[in-house]
């Protein structure tokens, strides 16, 4: 054998020895409260190092059969040195290291660094905070309520409205799955439960506007929740006279699995009946969650993501009296209900999405999920109704009854709705580190199967004969003339629907930090594209794409002052779901196009100490233009389109808040928001959307007495001025517009601190064994403000006229609350 070709193949081998002499260290970091740790740096003499991931979890090949020193450090938190470890070569070294914060006392008010910068108009919000915060419905929603570009009108409903969308336009993320609501849900009182369970949550980030390519295809926002890792056994509880809900946290004694999960019951009961409406009311809503990890490599992982939820509502309405009008002139509307309202939601999700890190610098990521829901509302209900005058006298024996009526009729509502919808996805998503950027991808494909039967009818019977619905094709001169066309509802849907829709969507986006001239710059590029096709039994196949440019920009200049500027803008496209098909008669229109949204929002983030107190002043600003709107009516919580594109509209308006320690050793906010929203349709002019909410004012304040700091208290306080929608629903809106009522709300909740993780007891205390322990009670309407959802519309048989009637809310209710965590 030749000597070059000897050599040749002595240093192919030496350099496959060379090459083969690794080992592999992996793990979970976490912090002192045993939470896991995303952005901790890693590294080694002999290594570039790597970072761990949004689950605390890390990655890395060190150099075999020699000492290395192995460094975990973050901006919060002290370092830990794993010195002196020598691994055999293909070894896999496990090692979970507790980091412990590095913190800075200023007058009893813990100041930690989060190793994060507020970059893309991202709001991240403590999942603590969400437990403990009242509300009717406790939970993520109740803290986003009280943002300032977030408006709900309703505290029975876990929908909001983000600057001047609807309920449809808000994303939903769990750990990267989209997640879906029921479609039938008409009145917040069916609504029982949040899909998030708050006892679930690790991480929760939220967007009101300007957000990256990466999240999908809506006009609104993005709430991305990231349920827990768990690397400990716990198990909590919380009972209330509003249901109960209990998580348990597991973990293998390898730490290759582990799971959280949860069960929620609840039951509006207490709520409902507060309200002037008496009822036999039988609503019982309960969900069972479960979120699993299997590390099966120190390079592969697997999560499931599983959910059954079933709401089941039934209302037997027995009488109500609401009395309105003024102190000189009030009057009264009675009703009795005769028959009952049955409605019942059944729906499931399962989700798997396995993670594989291909090396230092690329992860690739499959996600397949399967979404399915039954729904049925059935009702039968005849209303019968007196309208009349009150005895304002309050010593008389009728004080408060009507003396006199001015109209009586009667009112029967049928309704016998079924659907069946199936969804599934496909998705695949990588990213990959180039220097100081990023560069995400992805791709999906979805599918709809939807199956639905709308039966609806509203039959008005006054002073003895059957009102038809005011449209034109009705107008006649009775009595004077006989009218002999046939007896029809008031107003009525019959339709009968299978649709099918497949989607494929993709994004691709890339994220940069530098420096320049002194100043930290980060800068997003991203686009998406979507291309849908809609076909089903008696529809048209439509097919139709767009395209959404995105970018976000931040600066931190080297100033004095901590100062941050944001600026993001966009094109976003909201390609129609089935219920934007949809008419107002039921009928599908599949040729409707994609709502489109242009967005700029500009936004400024200033941190600073008074009182010797950590505060942030964040503010932004934001312009709306939207195209081929497609026009809705909202009625309560349900939204029923035009299902055309016959609309423009705009949107602009302005938020403040300020976040920091106004009390010492806690976290409160004062936000204040202004926005306006207007449509034009037909170029018929402009007129306000049904989400027009001018003026927001909340507060979110938490406090303690000194003398007992375990003994808290958390006050949320709102007041938004009135949307559009106290019209009756089959108007003209351009001649007929009204607002309802100034919606103000104050929950209040006091609570005593048993046990925490700041407050443990020796073996010998019966405390021992709770690592939380709380009792407190809860009160919601604090003031008991009179606050209205719809209006009913009553005619009066002398004048002629029709009254607003306001739908009232729930009045002060008390409930008292238990958590418990082993």
């Amino acid at each position: 054998m030749k000597l070059p070709t000897v050599l040749s193949l002595i240093l192919l081998l030496c350099s496959a020895i060379g090459f083969a002499q690794i080992a592999t260290i992996s793990g979970i970091v976490l912090g002192d409260g045993n939470e896991p740790l995303p952005n901790v740096n890693i590294t080694t003499a002999s290594s570039l190092g790597t970072t761990t991931n949004s689950d605390g979890f890390y990655i890395l090949e060190i150099t075999s059969d020699e000492e290395n020193t192995i460094v975990f450090s973050h901006i919060a938190y002290k370092d830990v040195v794993l010195e002196n470890l020598i691994l055999t070569t293909n070894e896999t070294f496990e090692f979970n290291p507790i980091l412990k914060s590095d913190i800075t006392q200023i007058d009893g008010v813990t100041v930690s660094a989060t190793g994060e910068r507020n970059v893309s108009s991202i709001l991240t919000i403590s999942p603590e905070k969400i437990r403990k915060i009242p509300g009717a419905n406790s939970g993520v929603e109740t803290i986003l309520k009280l943002l300032p570009g977030v408006s709900s009108n309703n505290e029975l409903s876990t929908q909001y409205a983000v600057r001047g969308g609807n309920y449809d336009e808000n994303l939903v993320y769990v750990n990267e799955i989209e997640v879906y609501r029921p479609f039938l849900i008409r009145s917040a009182q069916q609504e029982g439960l949040s899909f998030v369970n708050s006892d679930l949550v690790q991480n929760v980030k939220f967007s009101a506007g300007g957000f990256q390519a990466k999240y999908g295809d809506k006009l609104a926002s993005v709430l991305d929740i990231t349920y827990k890792t768990p690397t400990l056994f716990s198990l909590r509880a919380d009972v209330s006279f509003l249901g109960a809900s209990s998580s348990l946290e597991t973990v293998s004694k390898n730490q290759k699995l582990s799971s959280v999960f949860g069960v929620r019951y609840r039951n509006n009961s207490l709520l409902v009946n507060s309200q002037q409406t008496q009822s036999n009311f039988n609503p019982a809503f309960t969900d069972i969650q479960s979120y699993l990890t299997y590390h099966a490599s120190p390079k592969f992982k697997l999560n499931f993501l599983g959910n059954i939820a079933v709401n089941d509502y039934k209302n037997e309405p027995l009488n109500r009296q609401t009395n309105f009008g003024t102190i000189d002139n009030p009057q009264a509307l009675v009703v009795y209900y005769e028959g009952q309202e049955t409605n019942k939601y059944t729906t499931a999700l399962g989700a798997l999405k396995g993670s594989y890190i291909l090396n230092e610098k690329t992860t690739l990521k499959l996600i397949s999920s399967i979404y399915h829901t039954t729904e049925e509302e059935y009702s039968d209900v005849v209303a019968a109704y007196e309208l009349g005058e009150v005895d304002s006298n309050l010593g008389s024996s009728s004080a408060g009854e009507v003396l006199t009526s001015r109209g009586i009729g009667s009112q029967f509502n049928r309704t016998r709705n079924d659907l069946d919808a199936l969804i599934f996805n496909l998705e695949h998503k990588g990213f990959r580190t180039l220097d100081n950027s990023v560069l995400e991808w992805g791709a999906k494909y979805t599918h709809e199967d939807i199956r639905d039967q709308l039966r609806e009818s509203e039959f008005i019977d006054s002073a003895g004969f059957s009102v038809r619905s005011p449209r034109s094709e009705f107008i006649n001169n009775q009595p004077s003339e006989p009218f002999t066309a046939p007896l029809e509802a008031y107003e009525g849907i019959n339709a009968l629907n299978f649709v099918k829709t497949n989607r494929f969507s993709g994004y691709v986006q890339l994220g940069t930090n530098k420096k320049w001239n002194n100043a930290d710059v980060y800068y997003n590029i991203g686009v998406r594209s979507h291309h849908w096709t809609v076909s089903g039994t008696g529809v048209e196949k439509v097919s139709q794409t767009v395209i959404s440019p995105r970018a976000q920009f931040a600066i931190k200049p080297e100033w004095e002052k901590d100062m941050l500027f944001r600026l993001s803008s966009g094109v976003y496209h909201q390609p129609p779901f089935y219920r934007e098909l949809r008419d107002s008669t039921g009928t599908i229109q599949p040729n409707v196009k994609a709502q489109k949204s242009f967005h700029l929002v500009a936004g400024n983030e200033y941190s600073f100490q008074l009182w010797d107190r950590p505060f942030t002043l964040i503010s932004e600003a934001y312009y709306k233009k939207l195209e081929n709107v497609n026009p809705y009516t909202l009625e309560d919580v349900r939204i029923r389109y035009a299902a055309n594109n016959n609309t423009e509209a705009y949107v602009y308006g302005a938020e403040v808040r300020l976040n920091g320690a106004f009390v010492p050793g806690t976290e409160s906010w004062v936000s204040l928001g202004y926005l306006k929203t207007e449509e034009n349709r037909n170029n018929r002019g402009y007129i306000p959307r049904p989400t027009d909410q001018r003026l927001k004012f909340a507060i979110l304040f938490q406090d303690y007495i000194p003398t007992i700091p375990d003994l808290k208290m958390y006050l949320n306080l709102v007041y938004q001025t009135g949307v559009p929608g106290g019209s009756p629903s089959y108007v003209d809106p351009y001649i007929f517009q009204n607002r309802l009522r100034d919606y103000k709300r104050a929950d209040l909740g006091i609570s005593y601190i048993f046990a925490n993780k700041d407050k443990q007891f020796p073996r010998t205390h019966w405390l021992h064994n709770f690592k939380e322990l709380s009792l407190g009670f809860e009160i919601f309407n604090l003031f008991n403000n009179q606050n209205s959802i719809t209006n009913t519309w009553v005619r009066d048989a002398d004048s002629k006229n029709e009254y607003a009637v306001p739908n009232y809310l729930t009045s002060r209710v008390l409930n008292l609350r238990l958590g418990i965590r082993l």
